[in-house]
């Protein structure tokens, strides 16, 4: 396949890097100082899953120098979708797909208003990786998986077709015929992951062994499925008890994205996550006290680090 990644963080890089290295021809939409590192000295990948491996790929700024590719992984943070959903047009072809591979509910609804409804497909994914240093992933070795399918629901030959393709690269591959019901999944253990490690500054099994903060992070999840049910998503049953118990699996040190985020003084996700909680809770009449508590207390950071007052 001709593929583009738009976002080379942690998850553009990771699942980019590992569709370059099965003989994919994979082209990096970067800027910057990832740009620059790309275009130096190619892409570095430390991996618990596959080990290290650095290879030379092909990195730019422009999309016309792409062109029509037949797939799209776009995954840039959710606060920079409408910005980089710019660079779409001219990667869209008669039979491109573009895989939303973000957190949050609505940045394909985003994506489509820039490059049409039909291309854009809906996608989780499962990956514990981070920029350590720009072109320089680190991946914490969790099994890795991304999930796709029709928004509208059901399978296609697209999709089946692109099952085929991803198949092999490294990475466990799925079509889902209930897409949206998969994306709110994600959005309660996203929500509770990014929200209670960036509040806490704890990792995952510092949460989990204390049991106030463990009752912290169930409740999040329950208030964030009781949301998207009152908005008609048909969550799967017993999807909070799965996150919950799924965490002590989980690896102890790992943190959401939006931990790195704080940690590193950058932007912050929180507007897409606990703060899309809020909001849909209180149109809905849906009671998020929890996800409030860490929305405000993370507020004053989510634009980055605080300057004196």
């Amino acid at each position: 396949m001709r593929v583009a990644v738009i976002g080379v963080g942690g998850t553009g890089a990771y699942f980019g890097g590992l569709l370059a290295r099965a003989g994919h021809d994979v082209a990096f939409l970067a800027r910057g100082p990832t740009l620059a590192a790309l275009r130096e000295r190619g892409l570095v990948v430390r991996s618990g899953a596959h080990g290290e491996f650095a290879l030379p790929v092909v990195a730019t700024d422009d999309p016309a120098a792409v062109g029509p590719v037949d797939l799209v992984l776009f995954c840039v943070k959710a606060y920079d979708t409408g910005a980089a959903a710019a660079l779409l047009p001219p990667l869209i072809g008669p039979d491109t797909a573009v895989l939303s591979v973000q957190n949050g509910v609505d940045n394909e609804e985003h994506l489509a208003a820039v490059g049409g409804p039909g291309p854009v497909l809906g996608a989780i994914a499962g990956v514990s990786a981070h920029i350590e240093a720009p072109g320089i992933i680190v991946e914490q070795g969790a099994p890795a998986f991304l999930r796709f399918g029709e928004l509208a629901g059901g399978e296609s030959g697209r999709t089946a077709r692109l099952l085929r393709e991803l198949a092999g690269a490294g990475f466990a591959v799925e079509v889902s015929p209930e897409m949206r019901a998969q994306l709110w999944d994600k959005f309660v253990f996203i929500c509770a992951l990014s929200g209670v490690t960036s509040l806490t500054r704890l990792p995952l099994g510092a949460i989990r062994a204390d049991p106030a903060t463990a009752r912290l992070y169930q409740g999040v999840m329950e208030e964030v499925a009781a949301v998207g049910r009152a908005e008609g998503v048909p969550l799967p049953d017993g999807a909070v008890e799965r996150w919950y118990q799924g965490s002590f699996n989980a690896p102890p040190g790992i943190y959401g994205s939006m931990y790195h985020d704080l940690a590193a003084g950058r932007r912050m996700e929180l507007e897409g996550l606990n703060g899309t909680v809020v909001r849909l809770g209180e149109a809905r009449g849906i009671p998020t006290p929890l996800n409030f508590a860490i929305y405000a207390a993370l507020r004053p950071y989510a634009d980055g680090t605080p300057g004196p007052r």
